[in-house]
């Protein structure tokens, strides 16, 4: 393993063996150990286990325990830099105390290749472990070679979210299904928190929240067709919304463009979903790009204060009072850093919800004005129709019609 330094494989075992007691062997991709004797060597099975283990690692981004005999652990995490694999990590072995001490593993060690006496000193110098204790020190593993290496694990850090994605969404799936549940596409209020982490630029809360909007979408229909449109749906509404929040961010339409042909393209939903993280990714690199995200504390502050006190009678003042400025300067700021006026954004907010409302529920039109805090049916149906560009009663109408067509049955 040319590439890697003795000194740096001595640093990573030195420190390894500091936390645990445990070595490391340094494997290249022909499966030979370069830094240290290696008793499994011998074994008829040990190069292509460990090969197994490497491509484990690789493919799902972490590092991989398995049995190289019966009662005997070791963990693998591949050593990868910047997309080029050069071979693997392994920790040195140890034995599982509930399984230690039954014979199988002298036997199974001498079958495969190894002299007796050699595998009766080498079982005798194992350390013995409670498997409890394999997942964290198979983690330190990894963490510890790229600290000290320096190496940027890119593919693996990009399988390790594939991963995370679909464990997710299959936990979500799992969970609306003991809760009967599978109809609903996603709800109104899960899309806003997924904006608003976005803003706040958290991915990972982004990404939890978008896989369980995934699992809505996988139950609401098995039609790849359907889940091409109502992904691509989601995409657009994501991008109108943060474009309707800031018009600096009006670049991000000709992005949606780029994502809607990809999504189109997917040939199954595992690709659907990850070629909508892989846009949810770049959506939040526009959003840091065009200064949104940090732009302004004072500001974002004053705009999740109107997400959540929307319905009700907001003066500047007390918008102002909350985030600690005077009316004239909240105004310039939200002016300055939006495109948008304060109370522009009190009207935007108001007909998102109301919009809600009017697909979701049966409610009456002046039940809902006053729902989302307006208290004069006209005035609500004047600024519904102003943004929307239709009343409330045509945009209810149409959006059930929608609904009917794209749950109706195929021919």
């Amino acid at each position: 393993m040319p590439i890697l330094s003795k000194r740096t494989m001595d640093e990573v075992s030195k420190a390894y063996a500091g936390e645990y007691g445990l070595r490391v062997y340094f494997m290249d991709l022909a499966g030979g150990v370069r830094n240290m004797p290696d008793p499994l060597g011998v074994l008829d099975n040990a190069r292509r286990r460990r090969d197994v283990a490497l491509q484990q690692s690789i493919s799902t981004g972490e590092p991989y325990a398995y049995h190289p005999a019966p009662g005997i652990m070791t963990w693998v995490t591949a050593l990868e830099d910047r997309r080029m694999v050069h071979g693997a990590a392994i920790s040195t072995e140890v034995a599982l105390a509930d399984e230690h001490g039954d014979g199988e593993s002298l036997a199974y060690l001498v079958a495969h290749g190894m002299e007796e006496d050699a595998a009766r000193a080498f079982l005798g110098r194992l350390p013995v472990w409670s498997g409890d204790a394999v997942p964290e020190a198979a983690s330190r593993l990894h963490e510890t070679f790229y600290q000290i290496s320096g190496w940027e694990p890119m593919l693996m850090h990009e399988n390790r979210l594939k991963a995370l994605q679909q464990e997710q969404i299959n936990q979500a799936i799992q969970d609306r299904r003991r809760g009967g549940g599978g109809a609903t596409l996603y709800e109104f209020e899960k899309e806003r928190m997924l904006l608003a982490n976005i803003r706040a630029g958290d991915r990972n809360a982004a990404r939890s929240i978008l896989n369980d909007m995934l699992a809505s979408i996988f139950m609401s229909s098995a039609n790849l067709a359907v889940l091409r449109a109502r992904t691509v749906a989601l995409m657009s509404c994501l991008t109108r919304a943060a474009i309707e929040d800031n018009p600096l961010l009006e670049p991000l339409i000709e992005q949606n463009h780029a994502w809607t042909e990809r999504l189109v393209a997917a040939q199954n939903f595992e690709d659907l979903a990850q070629c909508l993280m892989s846009a949810l990714d770049e959506f939040i690199d526009g959003i840091y790009l065009h200064g949104v995200n940090r732009s302004n504390l004072k500001v974002r502050r004053a705009l999740n204060y109107l997400n959540v006190h929307y319905a009700e009678r907001i003066a500047l003042a007390d918008v102002a009072r909350e985030v600690g400025l005077s009316v004239c300067r909240l105004s310039h700021l939200v002016k300055a850093h939006t495109g948008r006026t304060v109370m522009q954004h009190v009207q935007q907010v108001r007909v998102r919800h109301a919009q809600h409302l009017l697909t979701r529920t049966d409610r009456s039109c002046t039940d809902i004005a006053y729902d989302v805090g307006y208290h004069d049916q006209s005035y609500f149906i004047r600024h519904f129709k102003r943004i929307t560009g239709t009343t409330p009663s045509r945009y209810r109408a149409g959006a059930r019609a929608d609904s009917a067509a794209a749950t109706a049955p195929e021919n």
